[in-house]
């Protein structure tokens, strides 16, 4: 059997368990720079649709009396994080699928009256970090989402907590589920499925093998068959990611290509950073540049260039050399640009380096990269940048609504009078 564990209304919820007041009052969190609403709790999904511009909307949140934070990701991070410690108190075998999802194995626990087993978790998360989650248990993780939506859906009737553990009540979900809200089904699989009279999950089990494995590949097999309660997905191991980026809007635009190498300087360092975090090297580095697209009277430019390194790296110095070849290479004067970004690619980890028989890094990198990961981790705000870094230039986005880091920052921590 599986657990799926979900959060609800995670980032609104982190924001209620400082505040109890907000308790049953509508919340809704925007994104970076308070572009768009990203999250909303159920009182507010009334007024409020999800990707909803904050300005166009600013006189309904007033009218609604919509309590607006600003994305608070050291806080939401924490307690992510404080949530997947607790879970793993309760089985030795979970998989964090996102920042506030987690399956959770439960073989070995047949004999447990698992709804009991559902509630215990759900009440000790909520002592623990004063989030509510939702419980779907099921014998596959494709059910177990279903059983999870269950859950949530009649909160009121399940407790938070729904069990998927006989081929009755299988059915009976399957049936309620549509087929564009299975997980793992997209809106071009669902809707060539509905055009061939599939509506629902159990709809969906009902298709030939062979129909399904000709026209939806061996994923849409392996699906139908999590649906049909044979497990085929397993738990998965945290895996390195295989690409990392740092892409930045501009405040205002930026002409010169001094500036633009100073920035995209900066984003490489923090590509580099989180490559040394993960244990990685990455092997190519994309640089693009993008002008305002929103803005029809400038003149219109965007190029991007793969730079391919000779050597594996996660050395702010070598990768900051590569990205000012790169931008010299696409950069074009006369333009003003709103955007920029570095991705680094071909990422391995850092067991398995290719050495070049002609040029290699100087291993000095590799113990200066320590020292001021060290240091800058102690003093915070990069103390340590490269020479053709700003040194008084930090990234600050617009944020007017934020609420406090009470778990990570000693200075906002909670007062008790």
């Amino acid at each position: 059997m599986y657990a799926l564990i979900d959060c609800n209304n995670f980032y609104a919820s982190c924001e209620r368990a400082f505040r109890p007041p907000l308790i049953g009052k509508p919340i809704v969190v925007l994104s970076n720079n308070d572009g768009c609403v990203i999250a909303r709790s159920n009182e507010a999904k009334a007024h409020v649709p999800m990707g909803a511009v904050y300005y166009q909307y600013k006189q309904v949140f007033k009218e609604q009396n919509i309590h607006v934070f600003s994305s608070n990701y050291p806080l939401y991070g924490d307690l992510s994080n404080r949530v997947m410690n607790v879970l793993s108190s309760f089985s030795p075998e979970i998989e964090i699928y996102s920042i506030d999802e987690a399956f959770m194995s439960l073989s070995g626990f047949e004999r447990l009256d698992l709804t009991c087993y559902g509630k215990a978790i759900k009440e000790k998360v909520k002592q623990l970090t004063h989030i509510p989650v939702s419980i779907g248990i099921a014998p596959t993780k494709a059910l177990s989402k279903i059983a999870n939506k269950i859950a949530k859906k009649y909160d009121s009737r399940t407790g938070g907590v729904y069990v998927l553990d006989t081929a009755e009540k299988r059915a009976k979900a399957l049936k309620w589920t549509k087929i564009e809200d299975v997980w793992g089904i997209g809106r071009k699989f669902s809707q060539k499925l509905i055009k061939t009279g599939v509506s629902t999950a159990f709809d969906f089990t009902q298709l030939p093998e062979e129909y399904v494995k000709k026209e939806f590949s061996v994923v849409g097999l392996r699906l139908q068959k999590e649906l049909q309660g044979i497990s085929i997905l397993k738990l998965e191991q945290v895996k390195t990611k295989k690409a990392i980026a740092t892409t930045r809007s501009f405040k205002s635009n930026i002409s010169d290509i001094e500036s633009l190498n100073e920035r995209l300087t900066t984003f490489a360092c923090s590509c580099a950073e989180k490559l040394r975090r993960q244990n990685s090297f990455c092997n190519m580095l994309m640089i693009f540049i993008h002008t305002n697209g929103h803005r029809k009277d400038q003149a219109q430019y965007s190029k991007n260039i793969v730079m391919h390194l000779p050597y594996p790296t996660h050395s702010d110095i070598t990768l900051s050399r590569y990205v000012t070849k790169g931008l010299n290479a696409i950069y074009k004067k006369g333009y003003a640009y709103k955007k920029a970004g570095v991705i680094a690619m071909g990422i391995s980890p850092n067991t398995e380096k290719q050495i070049n028989l002609f040029e290699n890094e100087n291993p000095k990198h590799e113990v200066l990269m320590k020292v001021m990961d060290r240091i800058n981790s102690r003093l915070g705000m990069k103390k340590i940048k490269l020479a053709n870094q700003n040194l008084q230039k930090t990234w600050i986005m617009r944020q007017d609504s934020l609420s406090c880091r009470y778990t990570t920052d000693w200075n906002e921590l909670l007062k008790v009078q």
